[in-house]
């Protein structure tokens, strides 16, 4: 495999294209998880990753059969709405001082989360860690849960990382669902711009991935790796630095030598501003993609453009980059 490049729209293109009756948000689905499994197992046929792939799907259908059982969290009131409207910030900041964002209930979803999964998966490493991580403190959930939202790869747990992960995926989409529907008519709405564009108006998280959605052409939504929430966002303007000079498209070329960059489910929109770049998906190529799961299914694309010079911008809490510096506390970690 090598790197294609396509030719982009202009902002005057995308826009006749995508027309005016664009949403601005959409929130995450239900059955989030679930397509996310199912996405995983069809990723995983014959894919050098089967193994993670098809352990990460078991993680998704966990989560799916959590967020299938009633479990009320603390939710913002009418005026925290207002407040973050009027302050152009995210209702539910993943890093902020609120109360309810990390709120004790999301460890004790996560310690269910854990013993569910272990139930469903075989001896081994991948079970042993989901026990040992159900018996951790709270203080050593909420140390790692700080580092891994952070980026602070000193201390971190590497292989309980991914279901501590998991853990706030689950909390952040049951948050960002139940403020929607208890808000729902109220005066002002929960969910809408902010000051930053290109974080999660929910959560303030980066994106993992941008996406063309189906039924609107030429307009690119980025997709948050936190709660799912999917925001719409200009398609030649970085989603890092907002710039847009120098902005390209790169593909993988296949070995027969075809035209990748009309059939490529997976881009890699880059910017030579600031030298990062962030995956561009196209459903429309493959209806069954998901964001999170291709991401992971294309790490290929991203070893292929980071010998390019460039760094990834994406935020994928299931794809660690690097090597824990410390291990962790005896008895709290894998």
């Amino acid at each position: 495999m090598t790197l294609g490049t396509q030719k982009i729209l202009s902002p005057e293109e995308i826009a006749v294209r995508a027309g005016e009756q664009l949403s601005f948000l959409h929130l995450p689905e239900p059955g989030v998880f679930a397509e996310r499994a199912l996405r995983l197992r069809a990723l995983a046929e014959g894919h050098a990753m089967r193994d993670f792939l098809l352990f990460v799907a078991e993680v998704a259908e966990a989560q799916h059969r959590a967020l299938s059982r009633p479990l009320a969290v603390p939710l913002p009131s009418a005026a925290d709405v207002a407040a973050a409207a009027h302050a152009g910030e995210p209702l539910l900041p993943a890093d902020g001082p609120m109360p309810w964002p990390r709120a004790a209930v999301w460890r004790e979803s996560l310690r269910e989360l854990l013993a569910d999964l272990a139930r469903h998966v075989a001896e081994g490493p991948a079970r042993a860690t989901a026990l040992l991580l159900a018996q951790a403190s709270d203080e050593h959930l909420e140390t790692q849960a700080g580092r891994l939202r952070s980026g602070v790869m000193l201390g971190l747990d590497l292989a309980g990382a991914p279901l501590i992960a998991a853990g706030l995926q689950l909390h952040w989409v049951r948050l960002v669902q139940q403020t929607a529907a208890a808000h729902a008519g109220g005066p002002v709405v929960p969910f809408g711009r902010i000051d930053d564009p290109t974080a999660c108006p929910c959560c303030g998280s980066p994106p993992v991935a941008s996406v063309e959605r189906l039924g609107a052409e030429g307009a690119r939504y980025l997709a948050c790796g936190l709660c799912a929430t999917q925001w719409h966002y200009v398609r030649i303007k970085c989603a890092r630095c907002q710039s847009t000079k120098g902005i390209s498209l790169q593909s993988l070329v296949a070995a027969d030598g075809g035209d990748a960059d009309t059939r490529a489910v997976v881009q890699a929109e880059c910017c030579g501003e600031c030298g990062h770049y962030l995956k561009l998906m196209h459903p429309a190529r493959d209806n069954g993609l998901e964001p999170l799961a291709d991401d992971l299914a294309s790490l290929t694309l991203d070893l292929l453009v980071s010998e390019a010079g460039l760094q990834r911008h994406g935020q994928n809490l299931l794809l660690l980059f690097g090597e824990a510096d410390e291990a962790p506390p005896p008895g709290q970690g894998h």
